[in-house]
């Protein structure tokens, strides 16, 4: 069926349910369950970047009866062309086509959906692309690859009311959902700090050098946004590319958003915090990245803070977690070391209950995509906005401090508007980077500045060299647009 009857299908559906909940009756749900078998109601798709997190948008769209994936996207042919052959196989045949650039695939009507789970700079670029060509869209994390994009991205999905998912899918897991619930009811007192953690071991990208891109990747459009630097300056080009500044955010925004999410669902906060403050640096080992190995980032909220920690060297798990989310409450608190369970505990470590539960975050977007109403979303664009911006506004404050001064880095501490006790985790930080042996000479400790920001505008008070990195130089014709111009 052509895009403009499936569209109206979709704006009838919805005046159906409106009318149905006017006269007392349960609306219509489009859960997992009520996929529709009519092909006159199947929504076309096509996934943008498939070889990692990809294949998960594959598995989810290719496996539903009211969904067919049309287009395979990525700038990869060889990776591109196995995901088409592979996508045609489990739709009985019905193989969809290659592209390697975006907006080929957005030209067709057919397509009403694009999911994207490319590497991280070109998140917003392809959103806002999609929008503005009439797609709604499910989007990775981190949504952007810096503040403004986020917002921009905001922007796009309300002037053209589009349906925007974030891929942060412990928002969809009841597990979480109750836990978020009971930390906010004061079961566990007064929550004013949020802990969230990422202890992953990572290893050095190798040397850093002058490197071909794989011959099968159209490296112009790879890079999209980004500035061309004429060669790959890393060995492993797939992935590796996390751990550089112009592509990725470190695992802050590779593992760390999810954690970063769920901490400010928990608190409770629904905007940029008024001072953030960050310190770390990539320790034990030179290399081809960038990003910090070791970090910590503190958002002051008032009366309540929200402190994330990485650690990419060896270390043990802080009480019990090392990826995952500590609520720390007047009288107990929670721990959250997955995705979609925790418990929680008394001041003395009492287990108060425990929480668990899977759900499906793509089935969330594809129902709030049937009824035309963004609100029915778990993970609505602006939460991912909110969630990714607090990770680069920590990148922004390391990234325009300076060498390690104890001193200085004491009084930044006091001043910073924190309910953490940040001299501990500041000794902590300190204590782990010296148990790796870390050799602050060779690979240096960098203490950030401490941002003061304004949240009702999100900008960056009185700092100019920090206000630039809110967002970056891009590279034509791929230029993300500025605020009132999407």
């Amino acid at each position: 069926m052509g895009f403009r009857n499936r569209r109206q299908f979709l704006e009838e559906s919805m005046l159906a349910a409106a009318s149905a909940a006017a006269v007392g009756t349960p609306a219509i749900s489009y859960g997992f369950e009520d996929q529709s078998s009519s092909p006159n109601e199947k929504l076309g798709v096509a996934v943008v970047g498939v070889r990692g997190r990809g294949g998960s948008h594959i598995g989810a769209f290719a496996g539903r009866k009211d969904t067919e994936i049309l287009y395979i996207c990525d700038a990869d042919r060889d990776v591109g062309a196995r995901r088409a052959a592979e996508v045609g196989k489990r739709q009985g045949g019905n193989v969809p086509k290659f592209e390697e650039d975006i907006r080929k695939v957005l030209e067709d009507n057919r397509v009403d959906i694009v999911s994207i789970a490319t590497p991280n700079h070109w998140h917003a670029l392809g959103a806002i692309w999609s929008m503005q060509a009439g797609k709604d869209v499910y989007v990775e994390k981190p949504v952007s690859h810096n503040v403004s994009e986020g917002r921009r991205i905001v922007e796009a999905a309300r002037k053209y009311n589009r349906i925007c998912q974030t891929g942060t899918q412990s928002r969809s897991n009841p597990g979480m959902i109750e836990l978020v619930k009971f930390v906010q009811s004061g079961k566990i007192g007064d929550v004013t700090v949020a802990r969230g953690l990422c202890y992953k071991r990572r290893n050095s990208i190798g040397t850093r050098g002058k490197y071909a891109a794989p011959a099968s990747v159209n490296y112009d459009l790879w890079l999209g946004p980004a500035p061309n630097k004429n060669h790959v300056s890393r060995p492993q080009f797939h992935y590796d590319w996390h751990w550089q500044w112009d592509y990725g955010n470190g695992d802050l925004g590779n593992q760390g958003i999810h954690q970063m999410d769920i901490a400010r669902w928990g608190l409770g906060v629904d905007r940029f915090a008024v001072s953030t403050l960050s310190y770390g640096g990539r320790f034990s080992y030179v290399d081809a990245g960038d990003t910090a190995n070791t970090q910590v980032v503190s958002h002051g909220y008032g009366k309540k803070s929200l402190i994330f920690e990485v650690r990419g060297l060896e270390t043990s798990a802080y009480k019990g977690a090392k990826i995952g989310v500590i609520f720390e409450g007047s009288e107990g608190y929670a721990v959250c070391p997955s995705y979609n369970s925790g418990s929680a505990f008394d001041k003395d470590g009492n287990l108060l209950k425990t929480f668990s539960g899977n759900g499906n975050h793509f089935d969330n977007f594809i129902q709030a995509v049937r009824a035309r109403d963004h609100k029915i979303l778990n993970a609505d664009i602006e939460e991912g906005h909110l969630s990714s911006a607090l990770c680069h506004l920590g990148n922004i404050s390391l990234r325009t401090g300076g060498p390690l001064n104890i001193e200085k880095a004491e009084k930044s501490l006091k001043a910073h508007r924190s309910q953490d006790d940040v001299q501990d985790t500041f000794n902590r930080t300190l204590a782990h980077a010296k148990s790796n042996k870390s050799d602050f000479a060779t690979t240096p400790f960098q203490f950030g500045s401490l941002l003061e920001i304004n949240p009702e505008d999100e900008s960056i008070v009185g700092n100019e060299t920090a206000s630039y990195q809110l967002s970056r130089e891009y590279r034509k014709p791929f230029e993300v647009p500025a605020a009132g111009q999407v």
